[in-house]
């Protein structure tokens, strides 16, 4: 017989509604269900409920509810000082990992599950999980999508919107459907913060 939580994490097909994997899912997806339901004020209890939650927290991670996860963010791991806006949907049936400094705009998808394009494998429920990486740094954009098997380096901005079909090298500004490299950063990222307005690094040295 298959063990098929045992193939939540290998890229192999199995079925996702075996009792010993939806078990596990229900008991995370109650914890998520209550971090959903506290008050913007109790950032303690949210913090608390995030390290039960979360397969890995570091520190001074903010997770604006509503929070979505198909396995109640067990699968998610999490660096430090990373900044989630509302509506984070991650479909965390396999690793989901998000380096230290990245900031996750409103509406962002992560999906790491698939399904087989051949019909009949579809109808009888059959299913893949890819994991996605995200470095450190990275500005995800409102609305991106970013699916199964994708890694993204780090020091990446992902613009809103976006669909990440593959994978992005760091360093980059990266945009569209699908999501392309439109450029390196470089010394203009240094001068100038949005268009033409100038950053003053009189103001915001270290």
């Amino acid at each position: 017989m298959i063990d098929m939580k045992a193939r939540l994490h290998t890229g192999e097909l199995y079925f996702p509604d075996s009792r010993e994997i939806t078990n596990d899912q229900r008991y995370y997806q109650d914890l998520l269900y209550e971090y959903n339901q506290t008050k913007p004020s109790e950032e303690l209890k949210r913090a608390e409920l995030l390290k039960k939650i979360l397969g890995d927290c570091g520190e001074d991670v903010y997770i604006e509810a509503p929070f979505y996860s198909n396995f109640g963010g067990h699968h998610c791991h999490f660096g430090s000082h990373i900044y989630v806006n509302y509506h984070l949907t991650c479909v965390d049936d396999t690793h989901i990992y998000i380096g230290d400094y990245t900031m996750i705009g409103p509406n962002v998808t992560i999906a790491t599950a698939g399904h087989p394009i051949l019909p009949e494998l579809r109808q009888r429920g059959l299913q893949y999980n890819m994991p996605v990486r995200i470095g450190q740094n990275c500005w995800i954009g409102a609305g991106a999508i970013i699916m199964p098997g994708v890694t993204i380096g780090d020091h990446v901005v992902i613009g809103a919107g976006s669909i990440v079909t593959k994978d992005i090298p760091s360093n980059v500004v990266a945009v569209g459907n699908p999501c392309k490299v439109m450029r390196e950063m470089g010394e203009h990222d240094r001068k100038y913060y949005f268009r033409d307005r100038k950053i003053d690094w009189e103001n915001w040295k270290e």
